[in-house]
């Protein structure tokens, strides 16, 4: 995927779509998996423009929505989709926006990320999200079977890591976690965190 994406937000609905063909259905298991939370605030890790933000608001219309992407570019196109959200310029790497947060969110921003660096955030996000809060990631993953392996993948950029392995960080961080929908290298990750 690369990052021709972060950098030309009037094009990336496009682009995104011709090099991920399941990016609709991506966008609408992430926003299926938030439903019958209730969530009154909700981060977006990777909010590009906002597409997913924007569906996500549709299963939570009362919630505040804090917003992050390392494109000034993309958060720009995102204010103008959400004026309403809270938008911050950082990497995933970087410290989190202060909690607490009854959701979080991402789509097709993790596999940024090696695996050491997922490992890092789940951790990271485990420490924002409230008791009974939930994480959902829906991502390019490495798929079993290569030849499932549809999204061009840059190997510089583009660190996506298997389903099965990025199940057991988010357990290790602390949430019940599954694998809620996979097609071909696309997974959709839903953590759960216990209430204490």
């Amino acid at each position: 995927m690369g990052d021709q994406f972060h950098f030309h937000p009037e094009a990336y609905l496009e682009l995104v779509r011709s090099e991920v063909p399941a990016y609709d259905r991506l966008q609408e298991v992430v926003a299926q998996a938030t439903r019958g939370l209730g969530a009154r605030s909700i981060l977006d890790l990777g909010v590009g423009t906002g597409v997913t933000a924007q569906r996500v608001l549709a299963e939570h219309p009362s919630a505040r929505l804090v917003g992050v992407d390392e494109s000034s570019a993309m958060l720009e196109h995102a204010r103008r989709a959400l004026p309403d959200a809270d938008f911050h310029a950082a990497r995933l790497e970087d410290p989190l926006p202060q909690g607490p947060f009854d959701l979080v969110v991402s789509a097709l921003a993790v596999h940024h990320l090696d695996g050491a660096a997922k490992a890092d955030l789940f951790g990271r996000v485990a420490s924002v999200v409230v008791p009974g809060g939930r994480f959902v990631v829906g991502d390019v993953v490495v798929p079993k079977d290569p030849a499932d392996a549809l999204t061009p993948i840059d190997g510089e950029y583009d660190k996506p890591s298997s389903a099965a392995e990025q199940l057991r960080w988010l357990c290790k961080a602390g949430f019940r976690a599954h694998i809620a929908w996979v097609e071909a290298d696309l997974a959709l990750l839903v953590g759960d965190l216990g209430r204490t």
